[in-house]
């Protein structure tokens, strides 16, 4: 597996998707410096608008929209490589294959939440003051991480289903109905509402920003375990259906 891993790794060294990781996080962080600029002093706590805009808009625009990419750059890639033609030809398990795909869209969004940590830390000791929330901060772009994977073996099969129009509708529904559903009871079905519910109780934000009164049920930290506990459990699920799939698609 570690072999696999290593050749899907170099596969995209030198594609757009390194860059990915690098500029989407600070293109994020960017948006949140504005908002910190022109309202005044005193109105949040000093770190608070950066994590919680950053953090905010990281859980609810870049998971679906972004794993969506990323899933079209990785079919697209291996359309280039021959679409999927060598896998029938050499002795490794499709499954295998697919299963290091998967890793590697991991570790690459693993990456890029390293990326974003660290340009929130620069970012708010430049704009903002006080003991830096290092908890908070790591806590919550981890948590994301931890709980967005299972959306990457979804992503990744639709893109491989049915190309780049498909994936990104399904990012796109998956942002719509992942915000919109994560403040209600249903959220636990919904793989994409999993990291912005999970905001809630970590940041003391609503979905939409707003943030939380002390009383709102919203801010119960009973949903982080059971949150990490199903993501767990979905990515092992999404990723034996769909590496099931693809042992047995047949390569065009």
């Amino acid at each position: 597996m570690i072999g696999i891993i290593q050749a899907e790794y170099l596969k995209y060294k030198r594609t757009f998707m390194k860059w990915l990781i690098i500029l989407v996080p600070l293109f994020f962080v960017i948006l949140s410096v504005f908002p910190k600029i022109i309202i005044p002093d005193g109105y949040l706590r000093p770190w608070d608008l950066i994590i919680d805009l950053v953090y905010n808009w990281w859980s609810f625009i870049f998971i679906p929209i972004g794993f969506a990419l990323f899933a079209v750059l990785v079919n697209s890639q291996e359309k280039r490589a021959g679409n999927y033609r060598t896998v029938k030809s050499c002795k490794v398990s499709p499954i295998s294959i697919w299963i290091g795909k998967i890793i590697v869209m991991a570790i690459h969004s693993l990456f890029a939440t390293f990326v974003l940590i660290v340009a929130v830390l620069i970012s708010g000791m430049i704009l903002a003051s006080g003991n830096v929330p290092w908890l908070k901060i790591v806590i919550g772009a981890f948590t994301i991480w931890l709980t967005s994977l299972a959306i990457i073996p979804i992503q990744l099969f639709i893109a491989s289903w049915s190309g780049i129009f498909g994936s990104m509708i399904m990012g796109i529904l998956g942002f719509l109905i992942g915000v919109a559903e994560a403040p209600t009871k249903y959220w636990i079905y919904i793989p994409w509402s999993w990291p912005i519910r999970l905001m809630c109780p970590i940041l003391g934000i609503h979905p939409n920003g707003i943030s939380l009164e002390n009383n709102s049920p919203l801010l119960s930290s009973s949903v982080i375990p059971i949150g990490i506990i199903v993501s767990v459990a979905a990515v092992i699920v999404f990723t034996f259906l769909t590496a099931k799939w693809f042992e047995r698609r047949e390569v065009r």
